[in-house]
């Protein structure tokens, strides 16, 4: 199976980037995995409404260019579907079942996703209502699919 995680914006923090390069480390014998990040979009701290459409346009953009056409788009959004960890494992094995084994998680920049990349997704995953910076979303998403992983090989870990 292939897994992209496609994120709006550079990651900075060294714990994130360390967290993220060992799960991407345990994924490995399992997995393909892509971590592609693509240029948010420079705007001010105080936008209006059309300002912030155009922001999430342009950073919609750029994750649909990377995003391959045979992919199984996930987007991770606040009104997405509340998942355990069981579910996303199951969704993962039953998209690999029937030959989609191109999953593509789709994390947007501060201002959320496009309308272009929602309509781009197969589905949309929530894991909770709270906020959570994107940059560290990439971490706790990672975490999952490799517990998913785990869960699908009935290998420990995931209790």
């Amino acid at each position: 199976m292939h897994i992209q995680i496609a994120a709006v914006g550079k990651l900075k923090e060294k714990y994130l980037v360390l967290g993220i390069a060992e799960y991407a480390k345990r994924l490995g014998p399992y997995v393909k995995l892509t971590l592609t990040e693509v240029p948010d979009e420079r705007a001010p701290e105080t936008m209006s409404a059309a300002e912030e459409a155009m922001v999430r346009e342009r950073e919609g953009e750029r994750l649909l260019s990377v995003i391959k056409p045979d992919a199984h788009v996930i987007a991770l959004a606040l009104d997405g579907e509340l998942w355990s960890s069981e579910d996303l494992a199951g969704q993962l094995d039953s998209l690999a079942t029937y030959g989609r084994s191109h999953v593509a998680f789709v994390i947007g920049g501060s201002n959320g996703l496009a309308p272009a990349v929602m309509k781009r997704a197969q589905q949309k995953l929530s894991f909770g209502r709270m906020t959570l910076p994107h940059q560290l979303m990439r971490l706790v998403l990672l975490e999952q699919v490799y517990r998913a992983v785990k869960i699908n090989r009935g290998e420990p870990y995931h209790k």
